[in-house]
């Protein structure tokens, strides 16, 4: 039986998978994405939501380059908020509480709908290989060959999985899905570095047996803007989320019951999430807290089925159902689905370049949970960054790479192949050092001109974009404008600011820490014709100007050793004058650039100076 070709492969269809098909799709390859079950193509195993601090910000950008994700999400949303409203702009979030079947079957639908992409329900066992150690295709279970120039795993936390229930565990992938058994083995012959990680979910309880009327209403928001700038309705907010918390009584069944937690007694040996434990986890680390939240959330619009946020557990179910029933609301609530933890092998992110490629094979990536992240969005941005680069290494083009101030998804890369990560990695504001500059708000304004350089944004989306950029210009030349003292002094006053003595330009209006864009349309009704949003955009912008020019100054004094690059074939063992630790990490992570070596745990700053003298001897000669 002849071989099947494909331009690539894509072995898992999560989150990571869609993305990384799609991209090779988009660039006019044709793509076999591989799937162990065609019901678990996109389907979120864990917690039903799109977003999140930081997360948001990953998924604004995923639509930015022309990703799929903040497209479905809109769509599947029941509820959407925006979170860290109490803090700056640069921490806003937007989360949106999807339906997960719906979620799921759009994404399916999607995917078949794409020409360029073929689907298959099968496991992949094995990566094919020549002696040069270049990438050939793939082998499934059934005795399948499927032949590609470049291949990319996404197998998410499906490899060698186990899943745990107190003193019952169980070969399987998660919500019941089938593992993945044989790749590990043929990664293995690769010789590349794995390990065992684990993350957990929490019970699942019946609507009808809960008492809202104990808990606190969580309510969406209105007037939001959207995950996808193609997304031309109003998302639904037609389900209600609500807040409860556990109390001393929760904590003590939990303490009690420490013996039989897998977590605890040695059953479990990945490691898990440090900023999404277990609630026996919270509860034995945070001793002095007296209570957690716990947010009950919706699964979808046509289920009952409800989401314990907050109470993921690996505990036997008795000890599930009495903890359950000590907190308000849930006293009576049926379980109707245990929370579980799951192990499963990934590998050592630090095997990979910043192009989401595996070093030392040609055409091989690697995008997703396997590469050691927890949550949907990180593995989207990472299936998105493989799938691109996957095409550009087909078509013979330099590689599209992300740096740490033009993007989340470059802190994220950046993170994961220079500093690794001993636990499972979850973005987090905090992680970006750019983080005023890289709000949420201005991810299209940062990107989507790249998205359209590699052919990823289409002629209509960049329309769209186009307006948007002239709208933001008209607000901007609008605020030049000059008040006269009588025309502001009722919003002044009511707000509590000092009436100017002179005229003042509506920018200095908008700089004033009382006044908003909504008070600039009470002052000239001439800004209600535009999107609130893109106002929103300029007044950050303007009040935050000092801190922005900082940034910017920061950002420029770093893209000069991110403009010093390292040959890919650099010997670093045989640098005189480098420290051997430093010499060491340097040839494991072999970075491309002198800012990604100084960011390498172990490099210090006198081992720069010594690489520096190197590639001006060296490299800069040979230029």
């Amino acid at each position: 039986m002849s071989a099947q070709n494909y331009d690539i492969i894509v072995i898992g269809a999560g989150h990571a998978g869609i993305e990384a098909a799609f991209a090779g799709a988009k660039k006019g390859h044709k793509v076999l994405l591989v799937t162990l079950c065609l019901n678990s193509i996109g389907f979120m195993a864990c917690n039903p939501n799109i977003g999140g601090t930081a997360k948001g910000n990953l998924v604004k950008e995923i639509d930015a380059l022309g990703g799929i994700m903040g497209k479905i999400a809109d769509q599947a949303t029941i509820q959407v908020r925006m979170l860290n409203r109490a803090n700056g702009p640069a921490v806003h979030s937007l989360r949106a509480q999807v339906d997960k079947n719906k979620y799921h079957m759009l994404m399916k639908s999607s995917i078949e709908k794409e020409p360029n992409i073929d689907l298959l329900e099968s496991e992949a066992a094995e990566i094919l290989t020549n002696e040069n150690k270049q990438v050939m295709g793939i082998n499934t279970m059934l005795g399948q060959k499927f032949l590609a120039k470049a291949v990319i795993i996404a197998t998410g936390v499906f490899l060698n999985s186990r899943i745990i229930i107190g003193e019952y565990s169980q070969n399987s992938g998660p919500s019941g899905f089938l593992r993945s058994e044989r790749l590990t083995d043929s990664l293995k012959k690769l010789g590349l570095p794995l390990r065992r990680f684990k993350t957990g979910t929490p019970p699942r309880v019946l609507a009808r047996t809960v008492d809202f009327s104990k808990m606190e209403i969580q309510e969406g928001e209105e007037g939001l803007p959207k995950f996808s700038e193609t997304s031309d309705f109003e998302v639904q907010n037609s389900h209600k989320c609500y807040l409860t918390y556990t109390n001393p009584q929760t904590h003590k069944i939990i303490l009690e019951n420490l013996h039989r937690a897998p977590l605890y007694n040695g059953s479990i040996e990945g490691l898990g999430p440090r900023y999404c434990p277990s609630i026996e986890d919270k509860v034995v680390k945070f001793a002095d807290k007296e209570r957690h939240q716990i947010f009950v959330e919706p699964e979808g619009a046509d289920t009952d089925e409800l989401y314990v946020q907050g109470l993921s557990s690996s505990m036997p179910f008795d000890v599930q159902e009495k903890m359950l029933h000590t907190i308000k609301g849930l006293e009576k609530a049926h379980i109707m689905r245990y929370g579980y933890a799951i192990e499963y092998d990934c590998l050592d992110s630090q095997c990979l370049l910043p192009t989401m490629a595996i070093k030392g094979w040609e055409g091989l990536f690697s995008a997703g949970q396997i590469n050691g992240t927890s949550g949907y969005e990180e593995a989207a941005a990472q299936g998105l960054m493989a799938g691109i680069n996957a095409a550009l290494f087909i078509e013979g083009k330099e590689p599209f790479i992300l740096r740490r101030d033009q993007a989340y998804i470059g802190v994220l890369i950046d993170d994961l192949v220079t500093k690794g990560t001993s636990e499972p990695y979850r973005m987090m504001t905090s992680r970006a050092e750019y983080r005023l500059y890289l709000r949420q708000d201005n991810a299209d304004l940062r990107l989507t001109e790249k998205g359209r350089q590699l052919g990823m944004i289409d002629d209509q989306r960049y329309q769209r974009f186009l307006e948007k950029k002239n709208a933001l210009e008209q607000i901007r030349q609008m605020l030049d404008k000059g008040y006269s003292p009588k025309s502001v002094e009722e919003v002044f006053k009511e707000k509590g600011e000092v009436v100017p003595k002179g005229g003042i330009k509506g920018k200095d209006i908008l700089k004033r820490n009382k006044i908003n864009s909504e008070d600039l349309i009470k002052i000239d009704g001439e800004f209600a014709k535009f999107d609130r949003n893109l106002l929103k955009i300029v007044e950050t912008d303007i009040k935050y100007e000092g801190y922005l020019k900082k940034q910017e100054h920061s950002i420029k004094e770093m893209k000069k050793m991110e403009e010093r690059k390292i040959p890919e074939d650099t010997d670093f063992l045989s640098i005189k004058g480098l420290r051997k630790e430093a010499a060491q990490k340097l040839d494991k992570i072999k970075p491309l650039t002198l800012a990604q070596a100084a960011r390498i745990s172990g490099v210090n700053p006198a081992d720069i100076v010594v690489l520096m003298i190197w590639l001006t001897k060296n490299c800069d000669k040979k230029k």
